[in-house]
Protein backbone atom coordinates (compact mmCIF):
# COMPACT_ATOMS: atom_id res chain seq x y z
CA UNK A 1 0.00 0.00 0.00
CA UNK A 2 1.01 3.60 -1.11
CA UNK A 3 1.04 6.45 1.37
CA UNK A 4 -0.22 9.35 -0.19
CA UNK A 5 1.44 12.75 -0.08
CA UNK A 6 -1.57 14.50 1.61
CA UNK A 7 -0.49 18.31 1.37
CA UNK A 8 -0.14 20.19 5.02
CA UNK A 9 -1.58 23.80 4.87
CA UNK A 10 -0.06 27.20 6.59
CA UNK A 11 -1.03 30.53 6.17
CA UNK A 12 2.72 31.50 5.93
CA UNK A 13 5.65 29.32 5.24
CA UNK A 14 9.22 30.81 5.96
CA UNK A 15 12.28 29.11 4.08
CA UNK A 16 15.45 29.33 6.27
CA UNK A 17 16.30 29.86 9.39
CA UNK A 18 18.98 32.92 9.78
CA UNK A 19 18.54 36.11 11.22
CA UNK A 20 16.15 37.19 8.34
CA UNK A 21 13.65 34.18 8.37
CA UNK A 22 13.70 32.77 12.43
CA UNK A 23 12.65 37.13 12.80
CA UNK A 24 10.42 36.87 10.20
CA UNK A 25 8.19 33.45 11.70
CA UNK A 26 8.24 34.76 15.03
CA UNK A 27 6.80 38.33 13.86
CA UNK A 28 4.33 36.81 11.23
CA UNK A 29 2.94 34.63 14.87
CA UNK A 30 3.20 37.34 16.84
CA UNK A 31 0.34 39.20 13.93
CA UNK A 32 -2.02 36.20 14.55
CA UNK A 33 -0.33 34.09 11.01
CA UNK A 34 -0.11 30.10 11.28
CA UNK A 35 3.35 29.91 10.53
CA UNK A 36 5.89 27.00 9.56
CA UNK A 37 9.49 27.52 9.11
CA UNK A 38 11.95 25.33 7.17
CA UNK A 39 15.91 24.74 8.02
CA UNK A 40 17.95 22.20 5.82
CA UNK A 41 20.77 22.63 8.11
CA UNK A 42 21.19 24.51 11.32
CA UNK A 43 18.86 26.69 13.09
CA UNK A 44 20.07 30.14 12.95
CA UNK A 45 21.40 30.32 10.10
CA UNK A 46 24.77 31.41 8.73
CA UNK A 47 25.11 33.96 11.08
CA UNK A 48 24.91 31.91 14.67
CA UNK A 49 26.49 29.12 13.31
CA UNK A 50 29.38 29.68 10.80
CA UNK A 51 29.39 33.80 10.97
CA UNK A 52 28.71 36.62 13.13
CA UNK A 53 29.04 35.40 16.58
CA UNK A 54 31.55 32.48 16.02
CA UNK A 55 33.91 35.31 14.50
CA UNK A 56 33.05 37.07 16.97
CA UNK A 57 33.88 35.06 19.70
CA UNK A 58 36.92 34.10 17.76
CA UNK A 59 38.08 37.60 17.47
CA UNK A 60 37.36 38.56 21.09
CA UNK A 61 39.63 36.21 21.97
CA UNK A 62 42.09 37.04 19.77
CA UNK A 63 42.17 40.48 21.70
CA UNK A 64 41.90 38.79 24.95
CA UNK A 65 44.96 36.73 24.07
CA UNK A 66 47.01 40.03 22.65
CA UNK A 67 46.20 41.89 25.74
CA UNK A 68 46.90 39.81 27.82
CA UNK A 69 50.63 39.97 26.89
CA UNK A 70 50.89 43.18 25.76
CA UNK A 71 49.57 45.44 28.69
CA UNK A 72 53.44 46.56 30.55
CA UNK A 73 52.66 50.19 30.08
CA UNK A 74 49.03 49.98 32.03
CA UNK A 75 51.73 48.44 34.32
CA UNK A 76 50.42 44.59 34.35
CA UNK A 77 52.67 42.04 33.42
CA UNK A 78 51.43 38.18 33.40
CA UNK A 79 54.73 36.64 32.44
CA UNK A 80 54.40 33.79 29.44
CA UNK A 81 50.68 33.57 28.51
CA UNK A 82 49.56 30.43 27.09
CA UNK A 83 46.99 29.87 24.57
CA UNK A 84 44.54 26.26 24.79
CA UNK A 85 43.07 26.97 20.79
CA UNK A 86 41.24 23.45 21.79
CA UNK A 87 39.41 25.64 25.07
CA UNK A 88 39.11 28.61 22.48
CA UNK A 89 36.46 26.41 20.01
CA UNK A 90 35.01 24.10 22.83
CA UNK A 91 34.23 28.07 24.36
CA UNK A 92 33.18 29.69 20.89
CA UNK A 93 30.99 26.54 20.01
CA UNK A 94 29.17 27.17 23.60
CA UNK A 95 28.59 30.64 22.37
CA UNK A 96 26.73 29.15 19.46
CA UNK A 97 24.93 26.45 20.63
CA UNK A 98 23.40 28.99 23.43
CA UNK A 99 22.03 30.99 20.98
CA UNK A 100 20.80 28.04 18.18
CA UNK A 101 19.29 26.62 21.63
CA UNK A 102 17.78 30.45 22.33
CA UNK A 103 16.52 30.63 18.54
CA UNK A 104 14.84 27.05 18.83
CA UNK A 105 13.24 27.97 21.97
CA UNK A 106 11.95 31.40 20.78
CA UNK A 107 10.15 29.63 17.89
CA UNK A 108 8.57 27.26 19.65
CA UNK A 109 7.60 30.00 22.05
CA UNK A 110 5.87 31.77 19.53
CA UNK A 111 4.01 28.54 18.03
CA UNK A 112 6.14 28.34 14.98
CA UNK A 113 6.05 24.74 13.78
CA UNK A 114 9.61 23.61 13.04
CA UNK A 115 10.55 21.26 10.01
CA UNK A 116 14.34 20.18 8.95
CA UNK A 117 14.49 19.60 5.14
CA UNK A 118 15.26 21.63 1.65
CA UNK A 119 12.14 23.06 0.34
CA UNK A 120 11.72 22.53 -3.55
CA UNK A 121 8.91 25.07 -5.29
CA UNK A 122 6.31 23.37 -7.21
CA UNK A 123 4.08 26.52 -8.23
CA UNK A 124 3.64 29.77 -6.69
CA UNK A 125 1.65 28.22 -3.98
CA UNK A 126 3.36 24.81 -3.34
CA UNK A 127 6.63 22.97 -1.72
CA UNK A 128 8.26 20.20 -1.47
CA UNK A 129 10.33 19.48 1.40
CA UNK A 130 12.67 16.93 1.60
CA UNK A 131 15.14 15.25 3.98
CA UNK A 132 17.24 12.09 3.62
CA UNK A 133 14.55 9.59 4.09
CA UNK A 134 10.85 11.59 2.85
CA UNK A 135 9.16 14.37 1.05
CA UNK A 136 6.55 15.97 2.12
CA UNK A 137 4.54 18.92 0.37
CA UNK A 138 2.99 21.88 1.92
CA UNK A 139 0.24 24.43 0.72
CA UNK A 140 1.39 28.04 1.94
CA UNK A 141 -0.91 31.39 1.00
CA UNK A 142 2.42 33.22 1.34
CA UNK A 143 5.79 32.29 1.87
CA UNK A 144 9.21 34.13 3.38
CA UNK A 145 12.27 33.15 1.77
CA UNK A 146 15.07 33.48 3.29
CA UNK A 147 18.01 31.20 2.20
CA UNK A 148 21.10 33.47 2.61
CA UNK A 149 24.45 32.73 0.98
CA UNK A 150 27.46 30.96 0.37
CA UNK A 151 31.16 31.61 0.06
CA UNK A 152 32.37 32.27 -3.32
CA UNK A 153 34.57 29.70 -4.37
CA UNK A 154 37.26 30.34 -6.89
CA UNK A 155 38.62 27.91 -9.82
CA UNK A 156 42.01 28.21 -9.07
CA UNK A 157 41.14 27.61 -4.83
CA UNK A 158 38.87 24.90 -4.23
CA UNK A 159 37.71 24.17 -0.64
CA UNK A 160 40.28 21.44 0.96
CA UNK A 161 41.82 21.25 4.46
CA UNK A 162 44.54 23.70 3.44
CA UNK A 163 42.03 26.05 1.41
CA UNK A 164 39.29 27.47 3.21
CA UNK A 165 36.10 29.57 3.32
CA UNK A 166 35.20 31.83 6.09
CA UNK A 167 33.11 28.28 7.60
CA UNK A 168 36.74 26.90 7.70
CA UNK A 169 38.69 29.39 9.20
CA UNK A 170 36.39 29.16 11.94
CA UNK A 171 36.53 25.51 12.67
CA UNK A 172 40.64 25.29 12.53
CA UNK A 173 41.92 22.53 14.94
CA UNK A 174 44.71 25.07 15.52
CA UNK A 175 46.07 28.39 15.09
CA UNK A 176 48.00 28.06 11.60
CA UNK A 177 51.82 29.16 11.41
CA UNK A 178 51.37 31.21 8.69
CA UNK A 179 47.94 32.48 6.93
CA UNK A 180 47.07 34.03 3.37
CA UNK A 181 43.99 35.79 3.05
CA UNK A 182 42.68 36.40 -0.38
CA UNK A 183 40.77 39.49 -0.25
CA UNK A 184 40.77 42.27 2.17
CA UNK A 185 37.01 43.37 2.60
CA UNK A 186 35.56 42.07 6.13
CA UNK A 187 35.68 39.24 6.55
CA UNK A 188 39.01 38.86 5.79
CA UNK A 189 40.31 41.67 7.78
CA UNK A 190 38.37 40.46 10.87
CA UNK A 191 39.51 36.71 10.69
CA UNK A 192 42.91 37.56 9.47
CA UNK A 193 44.11 40.36 12.29
CA UNK A 194 42.14 37.62 15.02
CA UNK A 195 44.46 35.16 13.99
CA UNK A 196 46.96 37.19 13.86
CA UNK A 197 46.29 38.34 17.61
CA UNK A 198 46.42 34.69 18.10
CA UNK A 199 49.94 34.04 17.13
CA UNK A 200 49.69 33.28 13.07
CA UNK A 201 51.59 35.37 10.23
CA UNK A 202 49.08 36.62 8.68
CA UNK A 203 49.38 38.10 5.05
CA UNK A 204 46.53 39.70 2.91
CA UNK A 205 46.35 39.91 -0.87
CA UNK A 206 43.95 42.55 -1.52
CA UNK A 207 43.21 43.81 -5.27
CA UNK A 208 42.08 47.44 -4.44
CA UNK A 209 44.18 50.21 -3.25
CA UNK A 210 43.04 50.16 0.00
CA UNK A 211 42.04 47.27 2.73
CA UNK A 212 38.06 47.87 3.67
CA UNK A 213 37.03 49.29 0.26
CA UNK A 214 33.69 50.22 1.24
CA UNK A 215 35.26 52.53 4.14
CA UNK A 216 36.51 55.98 3.80
CA UNK A 217 40.33 56.20 2.92
CA UNK A 218 41.53 57.86 6.84
CA UNK A 219 39.16 55.01 8.24
CA UNK A 220 40.52 52.01 6.58
CA UNK A 221 44.29 53.57 7.41
CA UNK A 222 43.77 53.36 10.70
CA UNK A 223 43.27 49.53 10.58
CA UNK A 224 45.89 48.86 8.26
CA UNK A 225 48.35 50.57 10.38
CA UNK A 226 47.26 48.81 13.42
CA UNK A 227 47.54 45.51 11.44
CA UNK A 228 51.04 45.94 10.64
CA UNK A 229 51.85 46.82 13.70
CA UNK A 230 50.53 43.27 14.73
CA UNK A 231 53.03 42.14 12.06
CA UNK A 232 50.78 41.27 9.44
CA UNK A 233 51.58 41.92 5.98
CA UNK A 234 49.35 44.47 3.65
CA UNK A 235 49.58 43.57 0.03
CA UNK A 236 47.21 45.65 -1.81
CA UNK A 237 46.89 46.20 -5.86
CA UNK A 238 47.43 42.07 -5.61
CA UNK A 239 45.69 39.76 -7.46
CA UNK A 240 45.96 35.83 -6.75
CA UNK A 241 46.97 34.31 -10.15
CA UNK A 242 47.15 30.54 -8.87
CA UNK A 243 48.60 28.40 -6.21
CA UNK A 244 50.36 24.75 -5.49
CA UNK A 245 50.03 23.01 -2.41
CA UNK A 246 53.26 21.63 -0.67
CA UNK A 247 53.92 19.21 2.19
CA UNK A 248 53.48 22.18 4.96
CA UNK A 249 50.72 24.13 3.37
CA UNK A 250 50.34 26.54 -0.49
CA UNK A 251 52.07 28.95 -2.17
CA UNK A 252 50.24 31.12 -4.01
CA UNK A 253 51.14 32.92 -6.78
CA UNK A 254 49.97 36.72 -7.18
CA UNK A 255 50.27 39.64 -9.50
CA UNK A 256 51.72 42.70 -6.99
CA UNK A 257 51.54 46.02 -9.01
CA UNK A 258 52.15 44.28 -12.06
CA UNK A 259 55.16 41.90 -10.75
CA UNK A 260 54.58 38.47 -9.57
CA UNK A 261 55.35 37.08 -6.27
CA UNK A 262 54.96 34.28 -4.13
CA UNK A 263 53.71 33.73 -0.92
CA UNK A 264 53.51 30.61 1.33
CA UNK A 265 51.19 29.68 4.17
CA UNK A 266 50.22 26.61 6.24
CA UNK A 267 46.37 27.81 5.32
CA UNK A 268 44.66 29.66 2.85
CA UNK A 269 41.75 31.88 3.60
CA UNK A 270 39.42 33.12 0.56
CA UNK A 271 37.22 35.67 1.33
CA UNK A 272 36.15 37.10 -1.95
CA UNK A 273 32.53 37.67 -1.86
CA UNK A 274 29.24 35.54 -1.14
CA UNK A 275 26.75 34.32 -3.52
CA UNK A 276 23.10 33.79 -3.37
CA UNK A 277 21.60 30.45 -2.42
CA UNK A 278 18.67 31.13 -4.96
CA UNK A 279 19.56 28.18 -7.35
CA UNK A 280 18.53 25.29 -6.38
CA UNK A 281 15.03 26.40 -4.88
CA UNK A 282 13.08 26.21 -8.07
CA UNK A 283 11.93 29.91 -7.96
CA UNK A 284 10.74 29.60 -11.34
CA UNK A 285 8.30 26.95 -10.88
CA UNK A 286 6.85 30.08 -8.49
CA UNK A 287 7.42 32.75 -10.88
CA UNK A 288 9.81 34.42 -9.03
CA UNK A 289 12.08 36.81 -11.15
CA UNK A 290 15.81 36.99 -10.32
CA UNK A 291 17.76 39.77 -11.29
CA UNK A 292 21.19 39.30 -13.53
CA UNK A 293 23.21 38.80 -10.65
CA UNK A 294 21.03 36.14 -9.21
CA UNK A 295 19.35 37.94 -6.46
CA UNK A 296 15.31 37.87 -6.16
CA UNK A 297 13.83 41.08 -7.37
CA UNK A 298 11.65 42.93 -4.79
CA UNK A 299 9.24 45.97 -4.44
CA UNK A 300 9.39 48.22 -1.13
CA UNK A 301 7.40 45.35 1.16
CA UNK A 302 9.87 42.64 -0.20
CA UNK A 303 7.44 41.21 -2.23
CA UNK A 304 8.32 39.40 -5.14
CA UNK A 305 7.31 38.85 -8.69
CA UNK A 306 4.94 36.53 -7.28
CA UNK A 307 2.47 38.67 -5.09
CA UNK A 308 2.33 35.77 -2.67
CA UNK A 309 5.82 35.43 -2.59
CA UNK A 310 8.67 37.68 0.06
CA UNK A 311 12.32 37.18 0.01
CA UNK A 312 14.51 38.57 2.20
CA UNK A 313 18.44 39.06 3.07
CA UNK A 314 21.21 37.97 1.20
CA UNK A 315 18.83 36.82 -1.85
CA UNK A 316 17.93 40.57 -2.32
CA UNK A 317 20.17 43.62 -3.59
CA UNK A 318 22.21 45.42 -0.68
CA UNK A 319 24.87 44.63 1.99
CA UNK A 320 24.73 40.91 2.90
CA UNK A 321 23.89 41.90 6.91
CA UNK A 322 22.27 39.95 9.36
CA UNK A 323 20.32 42.93 10.51
CA UNK A 324 19.45 43.96 7.48
CA UNK A 325 18.07 40.59 6.75
CA UNK A 326 15.76 40.78 10.63
CA UNK A 327 14.71 44.20 9.30
CA UNK A 328 13.26 42.82 5.80
CA UNK A 329 11.88 39.90 7.61
CA UNK A 330 9.70 42.03 10.50
CA UNK A 331 8.71 44.24 6.84
CA UNK A 332 8.03 40.89 5.23
CA UNK A 333 5.50 39.42 7.81
CA UNK A 334 3.91 42.81 8.56
CA UNK A 335 3.21 43.79 4.60
CA UNK A 336 1.93 40.02 4.80
CA UNK A 337 -0.28 41.04 7.99
CA UNK A 338 -1.50 44.44 5.62
CA UNK A 339 0.03 46.25 7.34
CA UNK A 340 1.46 49.19 5.99
CA UNK A 341 5.15 48.36 6.40
CA UNK A 342 8.05 49.36 4.05
CA UNK A 343 11.34 49.03 3.84
CA UNK A 344 13.92 52.16 4.19
CA UNK A 345 18.17 51.52 4.47
CA UNK A 346 17.90 55.50 5.20
CA UNK A 347 19.79 54.29 8.74
CA UNK A 348 21.48 50.79 7.85
CA UNK A 349 24.85 50.77 9.73
CA UNK A 350 27.49 49.16 8.45
CA UNK A 351 30.46 47.61 10.92
CA UNK A 352 33.87 45.74 10.88
CA UNK A 353 34.76 44.77 14.08
CA UNK A 354 38.36 45.20 13.23
CA UNK A 355 41.39 47.11 15.60
CA UNK A 356 39.84 49.62 15.99
CA UNK A 357 36.25 48.91 14.98
CA UNK A 358 34.76 50.63 12.14
CA UNK A 359 30.98 51.61 11.82
CA UNK A 360 29.58 53.86 8.66
CA UNK A 361 25.31 55.04 8.67
CA UNK A 362 24.20 57.22 6.09
CA UNK A 363 26.20 59.12 3.76
CA UNK A 364 29.46 59.86 3.61
CA UNK A 365 31.13 62.92 2.63
CA UNK A 366 31.89 62.51 -0.43
CA UNK A 367 28.17 60.84 -0.80
CA UNK A 368 26.32 64.13 0.49
CA UNK A 369 28.46 66.39 -1.56
CA UNK A 370 27.53 64.09 -5.02
CA UNK A 371 23.75 64.14 -3.89
CA UNK A 372 23.99 68.39 -4.12
CA UNK A 373 23.61 68.60 -0.59
CA UNK A 374 25.94 71.55 1.14
CA UNK A 375 27.24 70.29 4.18
CA UNK A 376 29.32 70.38 7.12
CA UNK A 377 32.10 67.90 8.00
CA UNK A 378 32.95 67.97 11.88
CA UNK A 379 35.81 65.59 13.57
CA UNK A 380 36.41 64.59 17.23
CA UNK A 381 39.36 62.47 18.07
CA UNK A 382 39.10 59.65 20.88
CA UNK A 383 42.36 61.31 22.35
CA UNK A 384 40.24 64.08 23.31
CA UNK A 385 37.89 61.77 25.36
CA UNK A 386 38.79 60.58 28.77
CA UNK A 387 37.20 57.41 28.93
CA UNK A 388 38.48 56.23 25.79
CA UNK A 389 42.48 57.33 27.73
CA UNK A 390 41.36 55.27 30.42
CA UNK A 391 40.54 52.24 28.01
CA UNK A 392 44.06 52.77 26.95
CA UNK A 393 42.14 52.67 23.35
CA UNK A 394 42.97 56.74 22.20
CA UNK A 395 43.26 55.42 18.63
CA UNK A 396 40.71 56.95 16.47
CA UNK A 397 37.64 59.33 15.58
CA UNK A 398 33.93 60.14 14.77
CA UNK A 399 33.07 62.34 11.82
CA UNK A 400 29.19 63.58 11.28
CA UNK A 401 28.37 65.20 8.41
CA UNK A 402 25.24 67.67 8.82
CA UNK A 403 22.93 69.82 6.20
CA UNK A 404 24.67 73.43 6.45
CA UNK A 405 21.56 75.08 6.45
CA UNK A 406 19.54 73.42 9.16
CA UNK A 407 22.07 71.07 10.72
CA UNK A 408 20.28 67.63 9.98
CA UNK A 409 22.55 64.32 10.14
CA UNK A 410 22.65 63.10 7.05
CA UNK A 411 25.79 60.60 8.27
CA UNK A 412 28.16 59.44 10.98
CA UNK A 413 31.41 57.39 10.37
CA UNK A 414 33.29 56.42 13.62
CA UNK A 415 36.48 54.53 13.56
CA UNK A 416 37.72 53.67 17.38
CA UNK A 417 36.90 51.27 20.15
CA UNK A 418 33.36 50.16 20.39
CA UNK A 419 32.26 51.79 17.27
CA UNK A 420 29.92 48.94 17.03
CA UNK A 421 27.99 50.05 19.61
CA UNK A 422 28.88 53.38 19.26
CA UNK A 423 26.82 53.87 15.70
CA UNK A 424 23.44 52.97 17.54
CA UNK A 425 23.19 56.75 18.25
CA UNK A 426 23.81 57.99 15.05
CA UNK A 427 21.18 55.46 13.74
CA UNK A 428 18.52 56.91 16.08
CA UNK A 429 19.62 60.56 14.99
CA UNK A 430 19.46 59.66 11.39
CA UNK A 431 16.00 57.79 11.60
CA UNK A 432 14.68 60.55 13.57
CA UNK A 433 15.64 63.20 11.03
CA UNK A 434 17.37 65.01 14.24
CA UNK A 435 19.87 68.05 13.95
CA UNK A 436 23.56 68.55 15.36
CA UNK A 437 22.02 70.81 18.15
CA UNK A 438 19.68 67.68 19.33
CA UNK A 439 22.47 65.88 20.24
CA UNK A 440 24.33 68.59 21.51
CA UNK A 441 21.90 69.23 23.84
CA UNK A 442 21.42 65.80 25.07
CA UNK A 443 23.11 64.72 28.39
CA UNK A 444 25.93 61.74 27.84
CA UNK A 445 26.78 60.05 30.75
CA UNK A 446 30.29 60.66 32.01
CA UNK A 447 32.86 59.50 31.45
CA UNK A 448 31.70 57.49 28.63
CA UNK A 449 32.60 57.12 24.57
CA UNK A 450 29.28 58.05 24.21
CA UNK A 451 30.53 61.60 24.56
CA UNK A 452 32.33 61.57 21.68
CA UNK A 453 29.05 61.89 19.62
CA UNK A 454 27.88 64.98 21.42
CA UNK A 455 31.53 66.57 21.05
CA UNK A 456 31.57 65.77 17.25
CA UNK A 457 27.73 67.78 17.36
CA UNK A 458 29.38 70.63 19.17
CA UNK A 459 32.26 70.87 16.39
CA UNK A 460 29.39 71.20 13.84
CA UNK A 461 27.72 73.48 15.30
CA UNK A 462 31.05 75.58 15.80
CA UNK A 463 31.19 75.03 19.68
CA UNK A 464 33.34 72.72 20.86
CA UNK A 465 35.12 72.26 24.32
CA UNK A 466 37.43 69.72 24.32
CA UNK A 467 39.30 70.82 21.27
CA UNK A 468 40.48 73.96 20.32
CA UNK A 469 38.52 75.03 17.45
Amino acid sequence: MVVGDFPEEVDTLVIGSGPGGYVAAIRAAQLGQKVTIVEKENMGGVCLNVGCIPSKALIEAGHRFHNAGNSEDMGISVGDVKLDFSKVQAWKQSVVEKLTGGVEGLLKGNNVNIVKGEAYFVDNSTVKIMDEKSSQTYKFNNCIVATGSTPIELPKFKWSDKVVSSTGALSLQEVPEKLVVIGGGYIGVELGSAYANLGSEVTILEGTKQILPGFEKQMSQLVARRLKKAGVTIKTETFAQGMEETDNGIKVKAEVKGKEEEFEGNVLLVTVGRRANTDELGLEQAGVELDDKGLVKIDKQCRTSSSNIYAIGDIVAGPALAHKASYEGKVAAEAISGEPAEIDYTAIPEVVFSGPELASVGLTEKEAKDQGYDVVAAKFPFQANGRALSLNESEGFLKMVTRKEDGLVLGVQIAGHNASDMISEACVAIEAGMTAEDLALTIHAHPSLGEITMETAEVALGMPIHIVK
